[in-house]
């Protein structure tokens, strides 16, 4: 009896470690139950479940990166050799979308086809030299942009494509290798030429200033030289009316009187001398008795 009961036990703790499952971080999980997907999404942590109904299933989160070897066609009609990645994740919202439209393959049974088209169509628009050149990046965009228009509604987030390797034909790398460098040459030996006539501007420009400045120096001494003439003109000027205007002062004090005065002044100065004198006026000048002096 004793050995029955161990045996329930047993039995029940493997029951119990059964129907338990572990989410972890970077997954959600989603019950299926008689091959029905259940739409709630169980986050990282455990799960219980009924095992003989019942399985969860795991669905990684995190990004995931898809590589892909791929010959692709170019404008020419030449086969590319590439080796591309595809990174992307799951929309953990869609996962039971996922689940019930294309299941734990959606890889091969999604991303892969979808990509290989858009790659097909992409890069047989270019010519080979574009996938070896600047325009790759170009060429990764517009398949991205072909992913993110198929995948993104059926819950895949398409983070980014990259061709990491592209492979040409042997003659045309060289041919291609070639060119780049006659390009790059070409690039170097422009940048020479660009410098040298930014100098030649550089040096014209230089002349100029110094000519320009040099006759601002000019016209500057010119000015002064104008100034200084002006100043002593005005000078003499100035000079010249002030002792027109002290002359006008003292012409203005002399009245008539005072003119009178100094002619009789004058008559005696006359008449005090011993020597015979004939005075002839104009009439209004008075007469100064000159004998009265001599008598005297």
């Amino acid at each position: 009896m004793r050995q029955i009961k161990i045996k329930m036990i047993v039995i029940a703790s493997l029951l119990g470690l059964s129907s338990c499952a572990t989410i972890m971080p970077d997954q959600v999980g989603v019950k299926r139950t008689f091959g029905r997907i259940n739409n709630d999404v169980k986050k990282p942590g455990i799960v219980g479940f009924n095992p003989f109904t019942t399985r969860v299933v795991r669905v990684p989160i995190r990004t995931m990166n898809l590589a892909i070897t791929e010959n692709l066609p170019s404008k020419e009609g030449l086969t590319i050799r590439s080796e591309s990645s595809i990174l992307y994740r799951v929309r953990a919202g869609a996962v039971p979308q996922i689940l019930q439209e294309t299941g734990m393959e959606f890889e091969d049974m999604l991303i892969l086809p979808v990509f290989r088209s858009a790659a097909s169509d992409v890069c047989s628009k270019y010519d080979a030299k574009d996938m070896h050149s600047a325009k790759r990046a170009e060429i990764e965009e517009e398949i991205k942009k072909r992913l993110v228009e198929v995948c993104e509604p059926k819950g895949f987030i398409i983070e980014s494509v990259l061709l990491k390797s592209i492979s040409l034909p042997a003659g045309l790398s060289k041919s291609i290798e070639a060119k780049l460098e006659a390009e790059q040459d070409a690039l170097r030996m422009q940048f020479v030429l660009d410098r040298q006539k930014q100098e030649a501007q550089r040096q014209i420009i230089d002349a100029e200033g110094a000519k320009e400045i040099a006759r601002i120096q000019a016209e500057g001494k010119r000015n002064a030289t104008i100034i200084d003439a002006e100043a002593r003109a005005k000078r003499t000027e100035i000079e010249a009316q002030g002792i027109q205007r002290a002359n006008d002062m003292i012409n203005a004090s002399l009245s008539n009187n005072v003119l009178k005065f100094k002619q009789i002044e004058a008559f005696q100065q006359l008449s005090s001398s011993p020597n015979t004198k004939t005075i002839i006026t104009d009439g209004k000048t008075p007469i100064v008795n000159m004998l009265g002096n001599e008598g005297n």
